[in-house]
């Protein structure tokens, strides 16, 4: 989906009609409905209000799918993040050992 479809369905998904958006955002109606046809491209602040006003990332809006983690793992990430360094540096360790285990078994899988 590209920017100006992801735009009108996260909006929509939020229940927000394009007067109530617009609004949210300080800006017109008329430039509102432009980005959603594609005819123009929000400025960078205008992109950072319209991630605000969404509650979505700036990656989840501009591209078709969600760079983040999925719900269930985004949680212990969020507990991660609140550990102290030397934690950190265990679980970042323990996944990236994980990852390189499933490289390892996907590259020597015979077919």
């Amino acid at each position: 989906m590209s920017f100006p479809q992801q735009l009108a369905a996260l909006r929509k998904k939020k229940g927000y009609t394009q007067q109530i958006m617009a609004n949210q955002l300080g800006i017109h109606v008329s430039q509102l409905k432009r980005y959603e046809k594609g005819t123009s491209q929000p400025t960078l602040d205008v992109f950072r209000k319209i991630v605000l006003a969404l509650s979505v990332s700036a990656d989840n809006l501009l591209f078709d799918n969600n760079r983040g983690p999925a719900d269930d793992l985004r949680y212990h990430f969020e507990a991660v993040s609140k550990l102290d360094p030397e934690e950190k540096t265990i679980i970042k360790e323990l996944i990236e050992g994980i990852l390189l285990k499933h490289d390892a078994k996907r590259w020597t899988k015979t077919t």
